[in-house]
């Protein structure tokens, strides 16, 4: 069935949702996810390796304790969905949460990404209420993940050529992914998350330099050699293949997927650079 004649659920999962498993619950949206979920008095359990209830994508023998009493799972998987086996393992988890009885599934998703839009369709007929959040690029990428250390060096030497992409502030993709957990009408959705402007990264080390007040400049490099500088950090290789696939131009566009979500229009990176620069992340 194709997901935009998926029928509305007949479930309430909003009202089981008061234990919610935030898978990543530790990394860039999870974190947010989890902290805005306990103001809002629900109870977050975060799904990693080393929490109390341990949770392993990579290990289905830690699913079904994390999936025990649970109303609601946001699944941000690790490392990509674009990776081989990524589907196969999504697939199966929201078949098993769903014969655990949890009432909703909102999935992180990536946009452009065959693979993710096969994920997507996985947990739309896995059985449960579904939405899916499909997002660009997070901004805080530069701040909080891989292009930290380019940013601090003063270089960000990238193989992204000048494809241009409307950065999605990681504050929004957590407010719509709570949303969606937590209160009606978002069932069926496939909110498709953007900032306001497209900026190629040439824009962004521009933004940079004037925020923090020293150069930080853009430098194109081959897939190979961005492979050689992930292996020195200990990323996936695979990580630079995604440049290619998906910094190709075919991102190069707006979406209203936060405006449908929330009634509000997406921050703007000109507003994250100037929160990230006066956080001290990028002072050297």
């Amino acid at each position: 069935m194709p997901m935009n004649e998926n029928p509305k659920s007949t479930q309430n999962p909003t009202a089981a949702a008061r234990t919610v498993l935030v898978t990543g619950g530790t990394g860039k949206t999870g974190r947010r996810v989890a902290e805005r979920l306990t103001a809002l008095g629900h109870t977050a359990r975060i799904g990693s390796r080393t929490a109390p209830v341990p949770f392993d994508w990579a290990d289905d023998t830690t699913w079904d304790a994390a999936l025990d009493g649970v109303g609601a799972a946001y699944l941000a998987y690790y490392p990509d969905l674009a990776f081989p086996g990524a589907v196969e393992t999504v697939e199966a988890f929201a078949r098993r949460a769903a014969k655990a009885g949890v009432g909703r599934l909102v999935l992180l998703s990536g946009r452009g990404e065959e693979a993710a839009q096969a994920a997507e369709e996985a947990v739309a007929g896995a059985g449960t209420g579904w939405t899916v959040v499909r997002c660009a690029w997070f901004s805080q990428n530069f701040s909080e993940s891989f292009f930290l250390e380019p940013v601090l060096s003063g270089e960000l030497a990238l193989p992204t050529g000048v494809a241009a992409e409307p950065f999605v502030d990681a504050d929004d993709i957590a407010d719509v992914a709570v949303a969606a957990l937590t209160e009606d009408g978002h069932d069926g959705e496939v909110y498709e998350l953007t900032g306001p402007r497209l900026l190629t990264f040439a824009d962004v080390a521009a933004e940079q330099s004037a925020a923090t007040g020293r150069e930080i400049r853009f430098t194109p490099v081959t897939v190979e050699e961005y492979r050689a500088v992930l292996a020195t950090i200990g990323l996936p290789g695979e990580f630079a293949d995604l440049f290619t696939m998906i910094l190709d131009g075919r991102n190069a566009r707006l979406a209203d997927g936060v405006r449908r979500a929330l009634g509000r229009e997406p921050r703007d990176f000109a507003d994250y650079v100037r929160a990230a620069a006066a956080s001290g992340v990028w002072n050297v």
